[in-house]
């Protein structure tokens, strides 16, 4: 799949399911909402302290199985390499995460004050390989 057509289908979806890698090899799943950037780079809300940050801190190889509300039908992988862009540098893009994938809050000084407390960071995910090319 061309990466392109990738960040296209992530402008409008963005449940998905992100894998990182344990510090003993093995992969850990995470649950998330994934958006896509004026970059190009899929951009994921998280935390400080969880796990699939310490994860992509330590192994910054990502992927993300993104797929449609409904959860049958259309989906895609993407891989890639990850950045954490921490707080007061993430506030910014965290609330274009926001807009971008849940659209207006309906207000941002509460949402920005959450985005404190909760130690929120933003994953980029600097897109490497899209997939599938073929369904079997």
């Amino acid at each position: 799949m061309d990466i392109q057509k990738a960040q296209e289908f992530l402008q409008n979806n963005h449940r998905g399911v992100l894998t990182t890698y344990r510090q003993n090899g093995r992969l850990q799943m995470s649950p998330i909402l994934i958006g896509i950037n004026e970059e190009g780079m899929g951009i994921i809300s998280s935390r400080e302290t969880a796990y699939k940050v310490k994860n992509l801190r330590r192994d910054p190889r990502a992927s993300v199985c993104v797929f449609v509300d409904k959860f049958f039908g259309d989906w895609i992988q993407i891989d890639g390499t990850a950045e954490i862009l921490s707080l007061p540098n993430a506030m910014e893009p965290l609330v274009d995460f926001y807009k971008r994938v849940v659209g207006e809050h309906p207000d941002w000084e509460d949402y920005r004050l959450a985005m404190v407390r909760e130690k929120r960071v933003l994953i980029h995910i600097a897109i490497d390989h899209a997939g599938p090319n073929k369904s079997g």
